[in-house]
């Protein structure tokens, strides 16, 4: 996978962050998107970036594994995005689109 120019990479960030703060996407949807973003596949980031085992991301990823929180947090740590509690969804700030 390669990486995208950096222009591109900072308005995918700024998607991912966005749709973050609205509750469009979880934190799987959101660890695929830092991937991306860098340009990596899972072996490369769960090896390189948040030093990991690729089986455990990918099983994270597909929903089939539980990483404990200190797995979470080496996944987030690039993105600087910290593993937090979410209120209930009639709860949450929404963004108003024109």
């Amino acid at each position: 996978m390669k990486r995208p120019p950096a222009e591109e990479m900072a308005r995918m960030k700024e998607e991912l962050y966005c749709d973050l703060a609205r509750g469009d996407i979880g934190i799987r949807e959101a660890t695929r998107r830092m991937r991306k973003i860098l340009g990596m596949n899972q072996k490369e980031y769960a090896q390189k970036v948040a030093d990991i085992s690729p089986r455990i991301l990918s099983g994270f990823e597909n929903g089939s594994g539980n990483p404990t929180l200190a797995t979470l947090e080496k996944i987030a740590l690039p993105f600087g995005l910290k593993i937090t509690f979410l209120p209930p969804e009639s709860w949450r700030l929404h963004a108003h689109k024109e």
